[in-house]
């Protein structure tokens, strides 16, 4: 371990707050939320051991060390603890700017070498760079269009990669890139932006396509932001702030030329971090109120069409579904109950609640990749989950479930799809009523 003051406590207004840490009563309410833990049954990979940890860093008692950074970067990030904390613990924010300090000033053990190596890569070359990322997920987009050989490549490819192929959204045929403008049907009841994102714009464009149909046919003009790019979430997760910012300014600022109602996002991750962008930009001058009235605006397509009142005039579609909560849908926005009664007007449609459905399934990010074992033993109890409802669809709201339980679903042989919530609403508005 380095023995220098600089690994004493934290610095820099990036830190995690005293007040934060000390609202942790330790009552330990958090630890059944908790995926690593019930896992693991270990404490300090219980969301109050890892409070202890950071706030034991605040006081001094302890350094930024691997100690640290092991227990910290085997969190899925989920924020679970929140919704559980009667204390109101703002884990999720603690956990970012614990992990930035660790990164900025933490020792770097032997073990984690490949992980900066890896971090570097993914959060401060390819993520902030559209072209490049664009150039990465290209193969991707290919299999994309040709399924056959997606399933080809995917039989015989060695574990660890036909798990990747396998993650690859089967369903992804698209019509080429979306107006700047696409115009409401009938009475205009919003100007919405749509926020297209990184890997959502990449391997999920059929996504988007349902989404402007959707929003369109329930009284939105559509506005396709130009210049809009990720919205440095992943960064964020991964303890990097300063290319997060950029491109959290990047879409302010696209935006705000768009002249929008509200941020519309098919994405629960990206969501989350968005209604956050005014606490990411809180000291920065130029952007700190634009970020907090950008945020304010920001929704879930939930969100916005519940608000909005969503138009009934759906056909009958007979699909047995359950639903499964995106963690940054149901614990870092509080968004539960609109998915649900938007698929509760569906004529014919057989909905079956999910057992255990707000716990993680694991992907989380990059998580999968990181963390591959833990991540599929907590899948496991996902999928036994989902085989028990016999469901012909699992509706969720983020591209890392939809990737994480597609390629589980495949493994197990499962007949379930997984689709977004506006796929299964565009599929009922487009299906004929039953006379």
């Amino acid at each position: 371990m380095i023995e220098t003051s600089e690994t004493q406590g934290y610095a820099g207004p990036d830190r995690p707050a005293d007040d934060d840490l000390s609202r942790c009563t330790r009552c330990g309410l958090c630890e059944q939320a908790c995926p690593t833990y019930r896992e693991l049954r270990v404490e300090p990979d219980s969301p109050r051991g890892r409070v202890f940890l950071m706030k034991q860093v605040a006081d001094g008692a302890a350094g930024i060390d691997a100690h640290l950074a092991e227990h910290l970067y085997l969190c899925l990030g989920c924020r679970a603890c929140e919704t559980a904390c009667p204390s109101g613990v703002p884990y999720g924010r603690l956990l970012e700017l614990a992990r930035y300090q660790i990164e900025e000033r933490g020792e770097i053990a032997p073990e984690r070498r490949g992980w900066r190596r890896f971090r570097h890569f993914a959060f401060e070359q390819l993520l902030p760079n559209e072209r490049l990322f664009k150039l990465a997920m290209a193969p991707a987009q290919a299999l994309q269009r040709v399924p056959w050989l997606a399933s080809l490549a995917a039989a015989i490819a060695p574990g660890r990669l036909r798990r990747l192929l396998d993650m690859i959204p089967r369903n992804g045929a698209t019509h080429g890139a979306l107006p700047f403008e696409i115009p409401a049907e009938g009475e205009r009841r919003a100007r919405a932006g749509l926020f297209t994102g990184c890997v959502m714009g990449s391997l999920f464009a059929h996504v988007h396509e349902s989404l402007a149909r959707v929003l369109r046919h329930n009284g939105c003009d559509v506005i396709v932001a130009r210049a809009q790019w990720c919205c440095g979430a992943l960064n964020l997760h991964a303890g990097e702030r300063t290319h997060a910012r950029a491109m959290a300014k990047r879409n302010i600022d696209a935006f705000e030329r768009a002249g929008v109602d509200f941020i519309v996002l098919d994405s629960a991750g990206c969501g989350a971090a968005m209604k956050e962008y005014g606490e990411l930009l809180r000291d920065d001058p130029q952007y700190a109120q634009r970020a907090h009235d950008f945020g304010a605006k920001v929704k879930d397509v939930s969100e916005l069409l519940h608000d909005l009142g969503i138009r009934t005039d759906f056909g009958t579609l007979k699909r047995r579904v359950t639903y499964q909560d995106a963690c940054h849908l149901a614990h870092a926005q509080r968004v539960r109950m609109q998915p649900r009664a938007l698929l509760a007007q569906i004529p014919g449609l057989d909905y079956i609640e999910l057992q255990y459905a707000d716990r993680c399934c694991g992907a989380a990010g990059v998580y999968n990749l990181t963390q591959p074992e833990l991540s599929a033993k907590i899948l496991e109890e996902k999928l036994d989950a989902i085989e028990e409802t016999n469901a012909d669809y699992l509706v969720t709201g983020n591209p890392g479930c939809h990737m994480q339980i597609q390629a589980g679903l495949k493994r197990r042989g499962l007949r379930t799809k997984v689709k977004h919530l506006v796929e299964v609403l565009d599929e009922a508005y487009s299906q004929p009523k039953d006379m």
